[in-house]
């Protein structure tokens, strides 16, 4: 019997990541000790607290059944607490705030709920691949909005045509972000929210970044902005504040109507996210910040390391305020992001992220994550040093 795919996911373009991963397992098989630095996956462990909260709760029978799809009240205080702690905005547990089995999943349903065959999203470009991926899946039609160095890697809103306007029910966005690290103030997203209200459009805004800041530098709520709330979602996730990307717990918070479409969408297609998780993230939430204060400044010391190295080898690497992500143009002789780093991999056995896999305006561009020790890091260094490659 012919399988065949629905047209839905024969739209859909493998996904970045899990090529990379394809790549990385042939070097393996080959004998070829890798260093990867593409994938955002903290290498650094959940804190201590947070897993006796897990350990606690998972011995608990109560938390042995299917959750609410909406989450325990408990997390959903516990994140309003935090929001309300960190960015002083006010958000009730009711009704403004969802349970995520990680952001990824929010953010991927939420077209199912908005979008009609046809309607549009605005999408960064570059940007996380879910958004388009989401969109595509939903039927919605993806359209960039490019983010350029010469703006700071900001979308124009200037520049979307009138029709696009028109058709546009959803805008996505990400600061601090990926893979750019770029940063966001106020002024553009006073910018974002009227453009939203004049276009009647639903804002997305996803910041998992938020905590993974430096130089004094605080990143800031999309909801701190009057009137976000009346147009917009938040997604935010435990994953890369609290280095627990594998334990699949975020939230959304924003508008309620929005959140209860989110909410239609996931009581009828998943079952919630683990109590016992939902418990650990209470702890995380409302416990301690010293670990997550010491873990990033163990990344602002591999991200001063690798921008003082490179730059040093003659590379052009801005030092970012925030993400812990490097994003820099490839080399001169290159055809392509995907040339350079096949051609690194092959010589070096350091793995980084092509810029063009998160768009077509991220091809020039490569983007490092610092996702290993210092003397891994040291190592990677020295390697492509001795590579030859610019």
């Amino acid at each position: 019997m012919k399988m065949e795919y629905a047209n839905r996911i024969n739209k859909v373009p493998p996904y970045l990541f899990a090529e990379i991963d394809r790549e990385i397992e042939e070097k393996k098989a080959e004998g070829m000790d890798i260093i990867n630095l593409s994938v955002g996956d903290p290498d650094l462990p959940t804190p201590d607290n947070i897993i006796e909260a897990l350990n606690k709760a998972a011995r608990n029978p109560a938390n042995h059944r299917y959750p609410s799809y909406k989450g325990m009240m408990e997390f959903r205080e516990a994140v309003a607490h935090w929001y309300d702690k960190r960015f002083n905005v006010s958000l009730n547990p009711k009704n403004e705030i969802i349970t995520l089995i990680g952001s990824k999943e929010g953010i991927a349903h939420t077209p199912l709920a908005f979008l009609n065959r046809g309607d549009v999203a605005l999408v960064p470009d570059p940007s996380y691949p879910v958004y388009k991926i989401g969109t595509l899946l939903a039927g919605g039609k993806p359209v960039s909005m490019p983010l350029l160095e010469e703006n700071r890697f900001m979308p124009n809103l200037d520049e979307i045509d009138a029709e696009t306007r028109r058709k546009a029910k959803l805008m996505f966005l990400n600061y601090p972000n990926a893979p750019t690290a770029a940063t966001a103030d106020m002024d553009f997203f006073r910018e974002v929210v009227d453009f939203a209200s004049d276009n009647e459009l639903i804002v997305c805004h996803d910041n998992p970044y938020s905590e993974m800041t430096f130089d004094k530098y605080k990143a800031m709520s999309f909801l701190e902005v009057k009137g976000a709330k009346d147009v917009g979602v938040e997604f935010n996730s435990l994953s890369k504040t609290f280095n627990m990307t594998g334990w699949r717990i975020g939230m959304a918070v924003g508008s309620s109507e929005i959140i209860s479409g989110l909410g239609k969408v996931k009581e009828n297609v998943d079952s919630g996210a683990f109590q016992a998780v939902q418990a650990a993230g209470v702890e995380a939430l409302r416990g301690p910040m010293d670990s997550v204060r010491k873990n990033m400044k163990i990344i602002e010391k591999r991200r001063d390391y690798m921008v003082e190295s490179l730059n040093n080898a003659g590379w052009d690497i801005n030092k970012p305020r925030a993400t812990f992500y490097l994003w820099f143009p490839i080399p001169a002789g290159y055809n392509s992001s995907i040339e350079f780093c096949s051609q690194l991999l092959n010589k070096t056995g350091v793995v980084l992220t092509p810029g063009v896999g998160f768009g077509k305006h991220g091809e020039g561009y490569v983007r490092c994550a610092l996702t290993q020790t210092i003397d891994r890091l040291k190592e990677a260094v020295e390697r492509i040093k001795n590579a030859d490659l610019r």
